[in-house]
């Protein structure tokens, strides 16, 4: 069973339409109980890095979550700012990540020539070695973006996918069966829904 976990940041909903379109069974999880019988795990995220790990923190499910991801390796998916969370720290902000891929979130606000945030469609380059992109995919996959912070991974073993926008960032990471996507696949049509269902059926890629 997929949980999509529910901190109160992120539009869950769209994520839960969107499996069961593509005939997924998933849940929302509010709580850890709600967490007991996860198969994978999707933590959605919107907005600054700090409020979303404090919404986190204080869900009383990060405890069980780091077991879930950490001991038990269920196969989990961060997405925008979940993707970010996963990070060691950022630039946003002062909080600690979960640190679950080692790295810094960084700002493109150094690209003084390019508005903020990146909005809109951008082309990725996937790594057909990731379970994401593993099925379904070519170099023209499309997806929707909108952010204004991009994740370098310590590793560059961790990435698995990258956009261009002034620079070449990390668009997606994996390390092990922990993955994240710096877009928006519940906003991204069929690229999106594939890559969902990429990460449903990880351990057949």
């Amino acid at each position: 069973m997929i949980k999509v976990v529910d901190y109160g940041v992120g539009n869950i909903q769209a994520f839960l339409n969107l499996l069961k379109r593509s005939d997924i069974i998933a849940e929302r999880a509010k709580n850890k109980e709600d967490l007991n019988n996860a198969t994978k795990i999707i933590l959605p995220g919107v907005g600054h890095f700090d409020h979303a790990m404090e919404k986190l923190n204080t869900s009383g499910m990060r405890e069980e979550l780091d077991k879930k991801v950490l001991v038990e390796k269920i196969p989990t998916l961060g997405v925008c700012v979940g993707m970010q969370m996963m990070a060691t720290s950022s630039e946003e902000g002062k909080l600690k990540g979960l640190d679950w891929i080692q790295g810094n979130v960084k700002s493109f606000k150094h690209l003084k020539e390019l508005p903020l945030p990146h909005m809109g469609w951008n082309t990725i380059k996937p790594n057909y070695n990731s379970p994401l992109f593993c099925n379904g995919f070519q170099d023209s996959a499309q997806f929707y973006f909108l952010h204004s912070f991009y994740f370098d991974s310590d590793s560059k073993e961790n990435v698995s996918a990258t956009a261009f926008y002034g620079i070449e960032f990390e668009a997606a990471i994996s390390k092990g069966h922990i993955h994240g996507i710096q877009c928006h696949p519940e906003k991204s049509h069929r690229w999106g829904a594939k890559l969902l269902k990429n990460f449903s059926l990880i351990e057949k890629c």
